[in-house]
């Protein structure tokens, strides 16, 4: 099984979706703590419509919230951002202390083998894209499930 991730930053529709068929996405996991955006801009990537373009695109979608930042582990991201003077869309590194909190509050407690299981025997997956919103993995704690799962289980990654 090979992982990927993606943002929806810095995309439009168009190359957000071709990204995915160009990769030959079958599985897509969302784990943001919430499924929408502000704004027009990006509102391709709202939980329904999304979804319903994925059908489209015969790619299967999972919710896996169990991988979301709790609101209080969003903060520590804000207050770092904020003292930074940087938006969310412009943030090229998470901060260590999001990082340290994510792992020891999320990644610790989340169950891995049965995430790669039920990847393998509900869906078949073979190709698995990682999504949130921000641009770069590195801004981002999808880059943390990422690295967690290459030195869990060896597997391919890379940042669409």
């Amino acid at each position: 099984m090979r992982f990927y991730t993606i943002g929806v930053y810095g995309s439009t529709e168009q190359s957000f979706f071709d990204k995915l068929k160009e990769n030959k996405i079958d599985t897509f996991c969302d784990i943001r703590q919430r499924r929408g955006v502000r704004g027009k801009k990006y509102a391709y990537v709202n939980s329904l419509y999304l979804q319903k373009k994925l059908k489209e695109c015969g790619i299967r979608y999972l919710y896996v919230p169990n991988l979301a930042p709790t609101s209080e582990i969003r903060n520590i991201q804000k207050k770092t951002d904020k003292k930074d003077n940087i938006s969310k869309s412009n943030r090229v590194q998470i901060s260590k202390d999001f990082e340290l909190e994510y792992k020891n509050k999320v990644l610790s407690t989340f169950d891995f083998d049965s995430f790669i299981t039920n990847l393998e025997t509900s869906s078949a997956a073979t190709n698995v894209v990682l999504f949130c919103v921000e641009e770069t993995a590195e801004a981002c704690h999808r880059s943390i499930v990422a690295n967690a799962l290459h030195l869990k289980y060896n597997n391919f990654i890379k940042n669409l």
